[in-house]
């Protein structure tokens, strides 16, 4: 009997693309897990009124390197843990919370002297 291939394994067992969406990073108090907020846009059943709809997703984020407010892509994988099956592949946009952090150490005020 033989046995097929590696080559011929990758062939007949294609997968398909992984889904991948963008959202902002809602929570980042746990270690290497991040809570991540996808937001769409959904037509009204009878009034075909656009509607937000979130969806939370725990997304994997192994070096720790998101934090709340940054807009994140996220790709499916397979479970994790029992509540994560996504992971993070990039960083879009650093939030606002970073921009001001930083503004602030750098203009600090200066006591002026009473008199």
């Amino acid at each position: 009997m033989s046995q097929p291939s590696p080559a011929n394994a990758n062939e007949t067992t294609a997968r398909r693309p992984r889904k991948t969406e963008v959202g902002v990073v809602a929570s980042d108090k746990m270690d290497k897990t991040r809570r991540v907020v996808v937001e769409r846009l959904v037509p009204h059943d009878k009034y075909g009124k656009l509607m937000k709809r979130r969806t939370v997703c725990h997304t994997h984020d192994e070096l720790n390197e998101s934090h709340v407010g940054d807009l994140v892509e996220i790709m499916e994988t397979r479970p994790l843990s029992k509540m994560k099956r996504w992971r993070l592949v990039r960083i879009v946009r650093k939030g606002a919370q970073q921009a001001l952090a930083g503004e602030g150490e750098a203009t600090a005020p200066t006591p002026t002297p009473a008199g």
